[in-house]
């Protein structure tokens, strides 16, 4: 049986006015994981993330002698601050542009400890078969957070359906496009929203965790899809910064790099999330 916690809105809320009261008080010995003797509480978005963290939990870590606790969240948000405040002593949903801009602009401490795979961003039509199908005036919708929004718009950029400024790197928004041939609209939405907009979009570019949640196989059901190589989004294990040596972080990092796990993601998930151990 899965002993995950799902973190209903409310609990989010709660956690998000936490991180807020704490932010500016708190200290490393307030941290929960800064007691090494319990259980490693572990933050992760439900897919594969979760489920990742839970065969680890069920198959690998009691011999391991690791206590592992998965607390699920379906935002990009929480989980940050929460392993900053010390409600979780780790997180595992995130790639390095986006910790590096959450940082940033939340003043946060949070670190990678091991990357573990890559989910690749694709575009997804429930109106056309192909990118070359969408009409002029077509809407698009994207992630609207920062590092996510640009990955969107430089996917499309790859595969040449818009024209993005040269340079423009992880801050990209639709008013850096120079050239839209088809004078696509683009609607930026919540990245968890991006699946349930499909019918209201005529395409989505949907992050690979949300769009395996939706049912949908990124290797097979994609438009476009990025490359996996020299691929900057791996996701990765992360802690705050000083908690890297935390015995039970470095034994959760070698499981989650095991061979056990790296054929666990490729039976489970076939080519639509990727090990990059």
């Amino acid at each position: 049986m899965r002993n995950t916690a799902k973190i209903t809105t409310a609990v989010l809320a709660a956690g998000a006015l936490t991180f807020g009261l704490t932010a500016c008080g708190s200290s490393d010995s307030d941290s929960a994981s800064a007691d090494t003797s319990g259980p490693l509480v572990v933050a992760a978005s439900p897919v594969p993330h979760a489920e990742i963290l839970t065969y680890v939990k069920d198959n690998l870590a009691k011999d391991a002698g690791l206590d592992l606790e998965v607390k699920e969240f379906t935002d990009y948000v929480t989980p940050n601050t929460a392993t900053e405040d010390g409600s979780v002593g780790a997180n595992y949903f995130q790639n390095q542009p986006y910790l590096d801009d959450f940082n940033k602009k939340n003043g946060t401490h949070i670190v990678p400890v091991v990357t573990v795979h890559l989910e690749p961003l694709g575009l997804y039509s429930n109106k056309v078969k192909s990118a070359d199908d969408l009409k002029s005036g077509a809407t698009v919708a994207v992630p609207n957070d920062t590092v996510n929004e640009a990955r969107a718009l430089k996917l499309l950029a790859d595969n040449g359906i818009i024209t993005l400024k040269d340079g423009v790197g992880n801050e990209a928004t639709p008013s850096d496009i120079v050239k839209n041939p088809k004078n696509l609209k683009f609607k930026e939405l919540e990245a968890a929203q991006t699946p349930r907009s499909l019918n209201d979009v005529d395409a989505a570019v949907i992050n690979g965790n949300y769009a395996i949640e939706a049912d949908l196989k990124p290797a097979d059901d994609a438009l476009v899809l990025e490359s996996a190589t020299d691929n900057p989004y791996g996701n990765f294990l992360a802690v705050k910064e000083g908690n890297e040596d935390d015995p039970r972080v470095k034994k959760l990092a070698k499981l989650l790099t095991s061979p056990e796990v790296k054929k666990f993601i490729e039976d489970k998930y076939a080519g639509s999330v990727i090990a990059t151990f």
